[in-house]
Parts: C-alpha cells; sequence; structure tokens
C-alpha cells in the first residue's frame, strides 16, 4: 500500500506537541537554516521548484501564488486557513493537535519566504482542543527563541497571532477570513482586487493551508527534486487524505498523489462486509460523485477534474448500497443552505428553496417535475456568486439526479393533492 510518513511522521509513536521531542526529531532545524544560511527569495525558489501546489481546496501553484505579491509594498501577511469545514474533511485537525510545532515551523518559514514580519493563523471556533495545544506550542517556541524579535541573531522579526473563528463555514474562504479577523462580518469581498494585492488591513496578503505550509518543512530538508518527484506531472507531492463513510478503518491517511481512487479505499479496509459500493465523494461535500467504474481514476487534480468532479481539500466519502442518495442530497444541501453568508441572492434563496423541495421528497410529497427542477435550479445558481459556497451545491447533487433517478422517483407523491 503506498502509505507514507511525511507529515504524518511520529503521530501516534511520539508527543510531538512536546517542542523537546521535536526538536529532538529534527523539528526547527530548517527555520534555522532558513534564517542563518538563505534569503526569502531562496525560500521562494525552492517552493517554486518543488511544484507544491495548495492543499485547501484549489489546488493552486504555492510559489506562484506568491510571486503575486506587490514587491515594494510594506507590510505584508501570511495567513494560515485552519478554519476547516467542508463536510468530510479532518486532516488539519488532526495535524493541528497532533503536530503543532511542524504547522508553527511551517507558518514561519512561509512568512519568511514573502518577507512577512507578522503572520496569523485562523483556527475553526469548534477546534477548542486544538487552539490550546497550539497556544502552548506557541508559547514553547517563543520562550526557545523561534518567534518574535531578532529570530537566530538574523535582525528579523517574525511574530504570529492565533485568531480563533465562531463556527462559521463562510469563513474558510479567504476574503471573509480577512474580514473576520479585522473583526467585520465574515462574508466574502468583490474580487479584484486580490488578496495578494489588497488584503488583510489592505496590505498584500498570502493565505495558504495548514498542510501546504506544513510541507515547507520537508521540502526544505530533502529538497525540491525528492517533492517533484512524487505523483504526477502537474500534480506534485504527497497528500493527507480523509477517507470516512462505509469503510471499515475511516481515517487520515499519507499517499503520493496520483494513486488511484480504488486503492484509498482499500488503505481504509475496505468497504464493509457483504457491501456494494454505491458512490465516491472524492472531494468532500462540494465535490460531484464518482462511480465503480471509476475507481482507477489517479487520485490528482488533473485526473478528477477531467472526470467531472474535484480533489479539493482530500475528503473521501464512501457511500455503499444502503446509502440513500435522497437523504444525504438533503443533508447536504441543508448544510451549504444554512451556512451562506446571505450576501448573494442566488446562493442565499436558491439553497433555501432546495432544500425545502428535498425535505418535501423525505415526506414521500415530491412532484414528478421537482426532479427536473432541482437539477435546473442548482445549475442556475452556479458561477454567479462573491465565492464558490453557492457553486458547492450543485456537484453531488447534480452527479445523484443523474445516477439515481430511480431514488428520486420513488418518493414522488402517489397523488396529486388538490388545495
Amino acid at each position: 500500500m503506498p502509505v507514507v510518513k511525511v507529515l504524518t511522521a511520529g503521530i501516534g509513536e511520539a508527543d510531538l506537541r512536546d517542542i523537546k521531542v521535536y526538536r529532538k526529531r529534527g523539528g526547527y532545524n530548517q527555520l534555522a537554516r532558513a534564517f542563518e544560511e538563505m534569503k526569502p527569495a531562496d525560500v521562494q525558489a525552492l517552493c517554486d521548484k518543488s511544484g507544491l501546489r495548495g492543499r485547501g481546496g484549489a489546488g493552486f501553484p504555492t510559489g506562484k501564488k506568491w510571486s503575486f505579491l506587490p514587491p515594494s509594498v510594506r507590510p505584508r501577511y501570511l495567513v494560515c486557513n485552519c478554519d476547516e469545514a467542508e463536510p468530510g474533511t479532518f486532516k488539519d485537525r488532526m495535524l493541528l493537535e497532533q503536530t503543532p510545532h511542524m504547522v508553527l515551523e511551517g507558518i514561519l518559514l512561509g512568512a519568511y519566504a514573502i518577507e512577512s514580519h507578522h503572520a496569523f493563523i485562523y483556527i475553526r471556533g469548534e477546534f477548542k482542543r486544538g487552539y490550546e495545544i497550539f497556544m502552548e506550542a506557541l508559547a514553547q517556541a517563543r520562550e526557545a527563541g523561534f518567534v518574535g524579535k531578532n529570530l537566530f541573531g538574523s535582525g528579523y522579526d517574525l511574530e504570529v497571532t492565533v485568531h480563533r473563528g465562531a463556527g462559521a463555514y463562510i469563513c474558510g474562504e479567504e476574503t471573509a477570513m480577512l474580514n473576520s479577523i479585522e473583526g467585520k462580518r465574515g462574508e466574502p469581498r468583490l474580487k479584484p482586487p486580490f488578496p495578494a494585492v489588497q488584503g488583510l488591513y489592505g496590505k498584500p496578503t498570502v493565505v495558504n493551508n495548514v498542510e501546504t505550509l506544513m510541507y515547507l518543512v520537508p521540502i526544505l530538508e530533502r529538497g525540491p527534486e525528492w517533492f517533484a518527484s512524487v505523483g504526477t506531472e502537474r500534480s506534485k507531492g504527497y497528500k493527507v487524505v480523509s477517507i470516512s463513510g462505509h469503510v471499515q478503518k475511516p481515517g487520515n491517511y499519507e499517499v503520493p498523489l496520483g494513486t488511484p481512487v480504488r486503492e484509498l479505499i482499500e488503505i481504509a479496509g475496505g468497504l464493509r462486509p457483504g457491501r456494494k459500493l454505491m458512490a465516491i465523494q472524492p472531494g468532500g461535500g462540494s465535490s460531484a460523485c464518482i462511480f465503480e467504474e471509476q475507481l482507477d481514476l489517479p487520485y490528482d487534480y488533473e485526473s478528477l477534474q477531467k472526470a467531472g468532479t474535484m480533489l479539493g481539500s482530500g475528503a473521501v466519502v464512501v457511500m455503499d448500497d444502503t446509502t440513500d442518495i435522497v437523504r444525504a442530497a438533503f443533508n447536504l444541501v441543508r448544510f451549504f443552505a444554512h451556512e451562506s453568508c446571505g450576501q448573494c441572492t442566488p446562493c442565499r434563496e436558491g439553497g433555501y428553496w432546495l432544500e425545502r423541495v428535498l425535505h418535501r421528497f423525505l415526506e414521500n410529497r415530491g412532484l414528478k417535475s421537482d426532479i427536473d427542477m432541482l437539477a435546473r435550479v442548482s445549475h442556475e445558481i452556479t458561477g454567479i456568486n462573491l465565492c464558490p459556497l453557492g457553486d458547492s451545491i450543485e456537484p453531488f447533487l447534480a452527479s445523484v439526479l443523474k445516477r439515481f433517478p430511480e431514488q428520486f422517483e420513488a418518493r414522488v407523491a402517489r397523488e396529486t393533492i388538490r388545495a
């Protein structure tokens, strides 16, 4: 099986929350090396050469994202996105709770690479234990001289601020997150201007995911060629994949990108005895399903996009033949409708009405015409909102409407009730 231990090395074996244990395993060595031997541009170059792409969902090349910062504008900020709330995703929570010093080292390396003197980490409000663990790790690192003034005698000052969310899924969107940090309502901003030009407090800002920043540590340690040699031509390196649903060993598994979906299910113990596969969401609640005939698809950005779905943040949700597809569709649409910030009319109104229609189906009161309406409305509210939340309603719903129309038809009211 292609399971590896890079970011997950030592988890379950050592107390990586203790800075002494982390340092004994080589922790903070790459941070010291960066400040003592490298310039920020050198760290950027290594990241770019490695082919590292964002692990939060979009998969945008990290080095290229950094390059959009205007060269002459200061101050600039780095924000680490730990507002993990995508249905099916739980990798960042594990990393925050189990290896917080590597999270912090990645943040510090990323901030140094873009010449930022102030980094932020935005932690999902429900991650109370993770927040407490990270705060303790930050205090330990500060006492050791890894955060604050004149790091490693370089004259470089670098501060880290921890900001807790309050439970809003929408704040995982980068501009809504910036508004939240500024004390404003968590709503997405109109783009352009993009955060790299005008972000936090109106200054150039880079927002990177927890996993993305953590990979900077092994990339510096082992070299960009090591990272780029794994995966596919355009999807390089490793990925922590959250596998859940109807498998025997759900959990987080670190694998090379390009691993076939079939092997991911086998890694998680396979289906439950006597069950058959119905569908798989390869990229969490926002992704369209793939099916049994697509199990040999490589798990990488391009292959899944070509198949009409996405890798997203790396959440594989497996559904066997016991799944009530109508109820699953209702639960997801209800989630997205509830989490809409209400700023955009298509998302606010469309999500609400789709939820109501699906609720009718659950009560066996659906109409035959509702099936076509579900597909039409979910498509019509896609691509016309300020952020991707409104677009997240369509993929799963459209894919199961097409694949399992009989489950929806079985819940159509047998008689028309007249007022």
